[in-house]
Order: C-alpha cells, then structure tokens, then sequence
C-alpha cells in the first residue's frame, strides 16, 4: 500500500479553501485537548475519585443523552439565520470548555453527571455546524480532500494529546489537569474561529423550507435500506464506545503483565493508544483506495470482521499469561484498521442512499448513532468490569459473537441494495 508523502499533502493544500484550513487548525488544537482526558478520564473517576466502573459507565454515558439532543439542536441553529455555523461554533466550544471545568472539580457521582451533560451538549452542538462549515467552503473536486484534511487534524491531535498526557500524569501525578488542559483548548478554539473565520452564513431558511425538513425527517426515517444501515451502525458505534472508555480502564485495572503481576502504566497505555491513533492516520488513504473494489456494504463487512478479531485479541490479552504488551498492541493495530475502514465507508454509503436534497438530515440521524452507540456501550461495558473475573476477562467474546449480527445485517443490506437497482 502506498503511502501519502508529505509533498502531496502540500500539494493539497493550495486547493482546500482558507476557512477549510483554519478549521483544521482549529480542529487540531480541540483535539489536542481531548487527547488529554479521552483515556484517563475514566481511570481518573473509577482510580482517584472512587466510583465504580459502573457508576463512571452511567455517568460518561449522560453526555451521550445530551449529545443526542446537542446534535438535534446543533442541525437547527447550523442552518438559522440568527444564528448560523460560526455562531454555532462559538456556542459548542464555550459550552465544552464549562464541561471540562466541572469534569476537573468532580468529587462524587452528581458532578460527574453534570460535566458530561454539558460536556455532550457543546460536543453534539459542534459536529452539525463544523461539517457544514467544510461543506460550504468546499466544492465537488475537492470536497473529500477537504473532509480528509480536517479529519487528519483530528487524529493528529489526538494522538500528541494522548502522549502529552502520559508524560503530564507522570510528572504531575494529577488527572485533574488533565481536564483543565481540554478545557483551554476549547477556549483557543473558540478564539481561532472568533478571530480567523468569516460568515459563510447562508440565507434564512424560508417557514416552507422548515415545513420540507420536517417532511425530510419522516422520509429518511421510512427508507426500508437506510434503516437497515442504521441497524448495523449502531452496532459499530457501540464497538468504538469500548475503545475510548472501557478498553483503557480495563488494560490498567484487570490486566496482569507477564510474571509480576504488574498493572499496565499510564505511559504504555498512552504509548498503546497513540500507536492505535498513529495507524488511523497512516493507513486511512491507503486501506480507503485498497476497499474501493468492494461495494460500501462489504467493505463494512470487512471493518466488521476485523472488529471481530480484535475484540479476540483483547480476550487474549486478558487471559494469556505472557505477552500482554504484544497481545494488546496487535489488539490496538487490528483495531485501527477496522475503524479506518469503517468511517469513509460509511459516510460513502449514507451520501448514495440519500437524495440530494436530504443530505443533511440523513447525516444527522448517522450521527445520532454515535450517540446511541456511547450510551449504550459505555454503560455496558462499565456493568461488565464491575462483575466477577470470569464475566469481565470473557465480555469481549460477546462483542465477537455480535459481530456475527452485524454482517448479516449488511450482507441483508447488500442483498436489498442490489436487487433495488
């Protein structure tokens, strides 16, 4: 597979519009902080504050429940004329940075709530508002490039955060920090887009237009084939809530390396994860050209059985007796794989059963998904840490079993899409 050089990303760049480019950068530095707490705030609440994982599953969950109705909201004031993608922006990144303060003062289980509610409202209210932003500053040539752009500085701010953090926790000894950090770069954010992005706003939404998305809504959610899709997606989504939330809890407090019986470190957790963010970002292009051959529904169903034998190779992390670092990192790699063929494919297959005009609301349910899928999974997973070895060392079996599920769904899809032509 062919790697993209770093001449042919400043080869790209010239062509992405300027508001592409500031988000991006904006981007970068959310993530940045984000990377931060994405693994250790679940260590922090169950380690430090005194939870239980099945407390802290609930409570990482609400900001799911917020979320769902932030990206409702966000959808609506995105396309207001009183209020529009910059406004939206500002709002979503002021809100997250009052969540990541109240997640940095937590004591007890009703301030964890509280953090992630708010935390998950400003997060829900970004998603909506940040890809029309790309949208609208963007044209068909271009446009995936653009996405892409956008999503590199994503991961690329994830993957430094996370290691950041695991030096930060080492020398400070502190996870509180940790969320203060998340909570000023949503305030840098907030100043980049205050200082460097235009009003691309566009015209009012006339009371017609209202009364045909609100049509929309109803259409998209009777298309027998995107229902379909939705079923497998919320599985997939579930999948990644394990990743973000669970897996890091469960490498550090179940996990016995080698003949010491020694937890896994914050800095080889960390070390574990940057590595997982390091492969999304090298092999998106390369493994995204690879699955072009095969149709959106088989190339989820390839994502889908390498979920399947990575949720194995933490089964085997868990109860093999030597290895673990080399059983977790081939973990984490078949991991990033099966995410870097989720994503694009995914997205892919929503733009082909959406009509034209009903883009945006059928990328709004796709993303309610996300939401769905970290509030059931959160809380799942945290249930299931809190249970006897036997439920908790074997747990990852249910999700290989489920993934049986998931590719009938899509091979059902596949089958549907195929005689619809």
């Amino acid at each position: 597979m062919k790697i993209a050089s770093l001449s042919q990303l400043s080869g790209l760049l010239p062509s992405i519009h300027p508001q592409v480019r500031v988000l991006a950068i904006a981007r970068f530095l959310s993530e940045l902080g984000t990377g931060f707490t994405l693994i250790y705030a679940p260590i922090f609440f169950v380690n430090q504050i005194g939870l239980s994982t099945t407390t802290v599953g609930f409570g990482l969950a609400s900001s799911s429940f917020s979320g769902f109705f932030g990206r409702i909201l966000g959808g609506a004031l995105t396309d207001s004329p009183r209020w529009g993608r910059r406004r939206t922006l500002l709002l979503a990144t002021a809100i997250s940075a009052v969540g990541s303060l109240v997640l940095a003062t937590t004591n007890n289980f009703a301030t964890l709530v509280i953090g992630n509610l708010v935390y998950g409202l400003g997060i829900g209210l970004y998603w909506p508002a940040t890809e029309a932003v790309v949208a609208d500053s963007s044209d068909i040539d271009n446009r995936r490039e653009a996405f892409a752009l956008t999503r590199l500085a994503d991961h690329l701010g994830l993957a430094i955060g996370l290691v950041s953090a695991g030096v930060l926790v080492t020398v400070i000894t502190s996870y509180r920090w940790l969320f203060v950090v998340d909570a000023f770069s949503f305030v840098v954010f907030f100043g980049v887009i205050y200082v460097a992005m235009k009003k691309p706003d566009q015209l009012a939404v006339q009371p017609t237009q209202q009364t045909h998305n609100f049509t929309a809504w109803i259409s998209a959610l009777s298309d027998r084939r995107f229902l379909i899709y939705i079923a497998a997606n919320i599985l997939f989504t579930i999948y990644i809530s394990q990743i973000h939330t669970i897996l890091p809890l469960y490498l550090k407090n179940f996990i016995s390396v080698g003949e010491t019986a020694q937890r896994f470190s914050e800095s080889t957790i960390s070390r574990l994860f940057s590595w997982h963010l390091v492969l999304v970002i090298i092999c998106q292009l390369p493994l995204t050209n690879l699955l072009k051959r095969y149709s959106h529904s088989n190339a989820l169903t390839v994502s889908a059985i390498l979920w399947a034998i990575g949720f194995s190779l933490i089964w085997v992390t868990g109860n093999f007796s030597s290895y673990q670092l080399i059983w977790a990192t081939l973990a984490l790699t078949v991991l990033a794989m099966a995410s870097v063929a989720y994503n694009p494919s995914a997205a892919s297959l929503v733009t082909d059963l959406a009509p034209e005009s009903h883009r945006g609301i059928y990328f709004s349910i796709n993303s309610l998904c996300w939401a769905l899928g970290g509030f059931i999974g959160s809380p799942l997973g945290g249930w299931a840490l809190d249970q006897s070895p036997l439920i908790t060392h074997h747990f990852w079996l249910g999700f290989v079993l489920s993934v049986a599920i998931a590719i009938t769904i899509l091979q059902y899809l596949n089958w549907v899409l195929v005689n619809s032509q």
